[in-house]
């Protein structure tokens, strides 16, 4: 009975710090179209987003990528808001089809380098490179995802 308790006090432990963590939710508009999900661990993030590629390049498909950021900070100048710029790397997959080709599935490594200014209320802008390498199954090396510069728009809670 006791380690049940002591698990289930871990448990609820971990569930409220994960809870506690600021988040922000939003969208990604560039060449793709992207919802974005932000979650700080400490100093830095794990930012998830999926969507729609090419949206301006009849390419069907969605892919999804997760990144760990390190969070550098700026010296805010107006003293409201907070800036920070962010380096970052993770891993990217989805599934395209092209107009002249058959579908196929890549699987990528992702980067990341951005910059992000959070508002004193709960709006947060962003800016940033987001290039995928891997390999598409079927067609060879893939690189289609190395022009990945996107404006994000997130609601910060």
């Amino acid at each position: 009975m006791k380690k049940l308790l002591f698990t289930l006090a871990l448990v609820l432990g971990f569930g409220l710090a994960a809870y506690a963590q600021p988040r922000a939710i939003g969208v990604r508009l560039g060449g793709d179209l992207d919802v974005s999900y932000e979650h700080q661990l400490g100093k830095n993030m794990i930012e998830v987003e999926a969507g729609l590629p090419y949206i301006f390049d009849n390419y069907f498909g969605f892919h999804a990528a997760a990144t760990y950021d390190w969070i550098f900070n700026f010296k805010s100048w107006s003293g409201k808001g907070e800036w920070n710029w962010y380096p970052g790397v993770g891993l990217a997959a989805g599934w395209h089809q092209c107009p002249d080709h058959d579908g196929h599935g890549f699987l990528g490594v992702a980067g990341r380098l951005g910059v992000e200014y959070n508002f004193w209320f709960p709006l947060q802008l962003s800016l940033d490179y987001r290039p995928v390498i891997g390999y598409s199954f079927g067609h060879g090396f893939y690189d289609r995802g190395f022009y990945g510069i996107a404006l994000g728009v997130r609601y910060h809670f």
